[in-house]
């Protein structure tokens, strides 16, 4: 019996998520093309500037960003590292509290403001409800990263996105599963004259079979609920202790647990 022991949902070997920083106006169009072409992203949200100049206002998020994901960005956007511990916390916390108030469910996420932290604020992140947070060292590679806190982006949308957007389409499976993970600012766009960078990714990257198309928090959820799988000693038998489905492959088949349930592989 040949096992493979990750699939992402409903068997797709690949994923692609966006994430997108600071909630300035021109956020607006882009979720207008991630939504044309089916495209999910996270947009990190900094709550002190809503309704300041070039930054949406509180009463438009929920609407805006609906099918979408909204997480932390701090909630003035100060260089972690140079301000007490204490005001991390508040950063943090309050930014979460604002948040949540108007989307209506538990912000998890979030990105470093400049990319900047240190190992003092990732080891405080779990204890303020923060499940990823994203930093902005790429990597140009399609990997899931080994540790949700400091998650990698394969790239800026400015550092040869559709290149690496048809190398990840060629991506043939032989087992491991690959993510694409594209970051920036939807500012930047406007500020160099290029929407059509974006418009022409979502066109390359949309409808393919092969892909899952997910939010961050989506992403992380569903690899902790992979990794939490029970195996028997002969890996025929199987059981999920998580909330939601994920799948396996059979002998080249997708197969899958659903929450709760234990499956015996050879039936």
């Amino acid at each position: 019996m040949d096992v493979k022991f990750e699939l992402f949902p409903f068997g797709k070997t690949k994923a692609l998520t966006m994430s997108y920083d600071d909630g300035q106006i021109y956020d607006r169009k882009l979720v207008e093309i991630f939504n044309e072409y089916g495209i999910k992203g996270t947009f990190h949200l900094n709550s002190d500037n809503f309704g300041k100049e070039s930054f949406i206002s509180s009463d438009e998020v929920a609407k805006l960003y609906h099918g979408h994901e909204v997480a932390v960005h701090t909630k003035t956007h100060p260089f972690m590292d140079c301000i007490p511990i204490e005001a991390v916390v508040e950063e943090i916390l309050e930014d979460r509290k604002n948040l949540e108030t108007l989307v209506g469910y538990p912000v998890k996420g979030m990105s470093y403001p400049y990319g900047v932290y240190n190992q003092e604020i990732v080891s405080i992140l779990p204890s303020l409800g923060i499940e990823y947070a994203r930093t902005i060292e790429s990597h140009h590679d399609f990997r899931i990263p080994s540790n949700f806190l400091t998650w990698a982006p394969t790239c800026h949308h400015d550092d040869n996105l559709l290149e690496l957007g048809r190398k990840f389409l060629e991506y043939d499976y032989k087992g491991k599963l690959k993510l694409m993970y594209v970051w920036g600012h939807s500012f930047e766009f406007e500020r160099k004259n290029n929407w059509h960078l974006i418009e022409s990714f979502c066109k390359l990257m949309a409808g393919k079979d092969d892909i899952w198309y997910a939010t961050n928090i989506e992403i992380v959820r569903y690899i902790k609920a992979l990794k939490s799988l029970q195996f028997s000693v002969s890996r025929d038998i199987v059981y999920n202790p998580s909330a939601i489905s994920v799948w396996i492959s059979v002998n080249g088949r997708p197969v899958e647990i659903k929450s709760g349930e234990i499956v015996n592989l050879q039936k």
